[in-house]
């Protein structure tokens, strides 16, 4: 089984049916239940809002500790929020986060987001940009160094340990966009909106043991 945990905020159903469509023979469900959750063979967090609103909803729906139970001892995917929120603080907010790892969530800062030519960025980071692979993982077979991947936020992660990040875009400077560590990886942006490569992602999840 393939949790997709339901806290109450985010889009879950596009991810659950993604997720579906790359493994027919899988039972996925999305669920707010925690023995469900603590059951599942494999857990996904999602999440696409504001972080204090992601972490009050967390919090009221009594699933913080299964989380916290699911992170430590099986294959784990974090997508958007669900990144964001496994780091000690977000400046949005400010929030405390789940801590799971060392570090903060940051805004795009204005004066990064000029071009040479003078033209200025725009937050969110919405759209389509290239993901450079910093190592292999598992998650990342078949699928190419540089491929493009869908982004659609304003903050990103900053580990405090640089060994974490498994992948970086650039807006316009790289920033990390995915981490792995042991059973845990997590992506800012979203592999069910990613098109094929997305689903290559996914369909990698579903088979991974969660060993790297």
């Amino acid at each position: 089984m393939i949790a997709v945990i339901d806290y109450g905020m985010g889009n879950l159903r596009s991810v659950a049916k993604a997720l579906a469509h790359v493994a027919p023979d899988a039972n996925v469900v999305v669920t707010s239940d925690a023995a469900v959750i603590r059951d599942a063979a494999r857990v996904v967090l999602p999440g696409q809002s504001a972080m204090p609103d992601t972490m009050a909803a967390l919090e009221r729906s009594g699933l913080r500790d299964a989380v916290l139970a699911c992170l430590r001892d099986r294959p784990f995917l974090g997508v958007c929020l669900g990144l964001q929120m496994l780091f000690d603080t977000s400046e949005e907010g400010p929030t405390r986060c789940l801590g799971t790892f060392a570090g903060e969530v940051r805004r795009f800062r204005e004066e990064e987001l000029v071009l040479p030519g003078g033209e200025r960025l725009k937050v969110p980071h919405m759209g389509w940009s290239p993901v450079a692979q910093a190592r292999r993982h598992p998650l990342f077979e078949g699928i190419a160094n540089g491929e493009r991947f869908y982004f659609a936020h304003s903050y990103h992660p900053v580990p405090a340990d640089p060994a974490l990040t498994v992948a970086t875009a650039s807006y316009p400077a790289p920033f990390t966009c995915a981490i792995a560590k042991a059973n845990i990886f997590a992506v800012q942006f979203h592999p069910e909106k990613s098109q094929r490569a997305g689903l290559r992602m996914l369909a990698n999840f579903v088979a991974w043991d969660g060993t790297i």
